[in-house]
């Protein structure tokens, strides 16, 4: 289509130019999208996506995986194994060692197993051998008091229970291993605590609300620290009530070869099996389990050390 853009006199005639202008501009549009569809065509999709974060941790595990069963590989023998592109692997790669996963010897080229891996699995093994040698001292615990004995540990502020032995009778404590539970309204949690400092204590719980359960709960500080107190003194915990109406616990800390306080052990049982006489007599018993138990880990208390 013909466009003026001078009229008769000689002069810009501006609706034109304008006009002109604005086909132009859709004539490269279109000549852009031609463009761009043909570098397109034959492409797979997603060939060029961003792996998502799911895809990144699965090729990483395998990565590691890989390292570890073959006590060592290079960037070239992973690249081959994968069929990744060795520039995907060595990004994996070096990102697993910013985690201290991995460790590279450049000299060798290797990629071995690094120390927070060792860490990681050595801390499965010890709560897996926790959780296996505690099974006779649960019993004992089960049957010298009749109520459900639990091994738990604490992880990143909460009581994770590892294993359990129930008591025959109808009505009973039942913690699933795996469950979690709050610090600061739990027997094992609670005997844990009582071996940190009152200022580790202070700033683990820094910025944390403590959750309210019962009208027992310890849920300020200052009245978590007047009966870590107590614990202290006497050598076990009571959970009275504070988490569960009608629920009591006795519990008293485990420890590592460190004099680490790395678990607890405890009984668990309706308030009225569990009256405040019998507390007096089943604490020094869970004490002393906790002793032996901590004995049979190859553990010692701190003032063992």
């Amino acid at each position: 289509m013909e466009i003026k853009i001078f009229n008769k006199t000689g002069k810009i005639n501006g609706a034109g130019l304008c006009q002109c202008i604005v086909m132009q501009g859709e004539d490269a549009s279109m000549a852009s999208q031609s463009t761009a569809a043909k570098g397109r065509r034959g492409r797979k999709a997603g060939e060029n996506a961003v792996p998502s974060s799911v895809q990144v941790l699965d090729r990483s595990l395998h990565l590691l995986s890989i390292v570890a069963d073959n006590d060592g590989s290079t960037l070239t023998d992973l690249a081959d194994h994968t069929g990744m592109a060795p520039s995907t692997v060595h990004r994996l790669l070096t990102s697993l060692a910013n985690h201290g996963m991995l460790a590279h010897d450049p000299e060798s080229g290797e990629w071995t197993v690094g120390v927070r891996a060792f860490e990681i699995g050595n801390a499965f093994l010890r709560y897996r051998k926790l959780g296996s040698i505690s099974r006779p001292f649960l019993k004992r615990l089960m049957d010298a008091c009749g109520e459900t004995a639990n091994v738990a540990i604490e992880d990143e502020g909460d009581v994770v229970f590892i294993s359990q032995i129930e008591s025959h009778a109808p009505m009973r404590a039942f913690f699933r291993p795996g469950r979690r539970g709050p610090i600061h309204a739990s027997g094992i949690g609670k005997a844990i605590l009582s071996t940190w400092s009152d200022t580790d204590i202070g700033q683990m719980l820094s910025g944390k609300t403590l959750a309210h359960f019962t009208a027992h709960t310890l849920d300020t500080l200052p009245a978590l620290l007047k009966d870590i107190q107590q614990i202290r003194a006497r050598g076990w915990s009571i959970d009275d009530e504070e988490h569960t109406l009608g629920m009591r616990c006795i519990a008293a800390p485990v420890f590592n070869e460190h004099g680490e306080a790395i678990a607890g052990i405890s009984i668990s049982g309706p308030a009225v099996r569990l009256p405040k006489n019998k507390l007096d007599v089943f604490g020094p018993v869970i004490h002393r389990t906790a002793d032996e138990l901590t004995q049979a880990m190859g553990g010692r208390k701190p003032h063992e050390l």
